[in-house]
């Protein structure tokens, strides 16, 4: 349960610094580093829907912003768990980041054979303000590596094939029951 957790914080992390979300489909491998944890997976996308695997995880998470839901699932029990999304969790639309404040150039390089301009942008999240890098790609307009200036996380893209995504991907599979979500426990001394 402790994994799903942190994989959840992943899920709603990946999807605020998604940044310019294009309407192009892909795919791509993913590399996450946060609070010391490094989880590698695969990413799908397709206009609102978004897949997400990884490794070491017993399923996978599907965030259907054209319906409001995330649906955790779990195919060795042929199960999954359904939650409402959020609709500050969905993927960005616009250049810029919810809270970003400023966005400046710092330079280029050329990552995982994409050409890219480098950005420092801060931004304010929850009244905290925070400075992240992010890695724009040029030819496929997409940030392709996000890092806090901190270190505290980077996120990166590998492998990104453009192209057609089937929608069975962004499906629970038939025959899969609902299970309730669990509730969390109430904290002690909490009145």
């Amino acid at each position: 349960m402790k994994k799903r957790i942190i994989l959840l914080g992943v899920v709603m992390l990946t999807m605020f610094f998604l940044g310019t979300v294009s309407a192009f489909e892909f795919s791509a491998d993913t590399i996450m580093s946060t609070s010391g944890h490094v989880m590698k997976g695969k990413i799908f996308m397709k206009d609102k829907k978004i897949r997400m695997e990884n490794q070491g995880m017993p399923g996978y998470n599907i965030v259907r912003g054209d319906k409001n839901l995330m649906w955790m699932v779990t195919p060795s029990s042929k199960s999954y768990m359904e939650m409402k999304s959020d609709a500050s969790n969905k993927p960005n639309t616009e250049e810029k980041i919810p809270g970003e404040i400023s966005r400046r150039k710092i330079g280029s390089e050329k990552i995982d054979g994409h050409p890219t301009d480098k950005y420092e942008i801060t931004y304010t999240n929850k009244g905290k303000t925070d400075k992240i890098y992010q890695w724009m790609a040029t030819d496929i307009k997409f940030p392709i590596k996000t890092a806090a200036a901190d270190s505290s996380f980077t996120q990166e893209y590998k492998n990104i094939k453009t192209g057609g995504q089937p929608d069975s991907l962004f499906e629970v599979p038939s025959g899969y029951k609902k299970m309730n979500m669990p509730s969390m426990p109430q904290g002690r001394g909490v009145r």
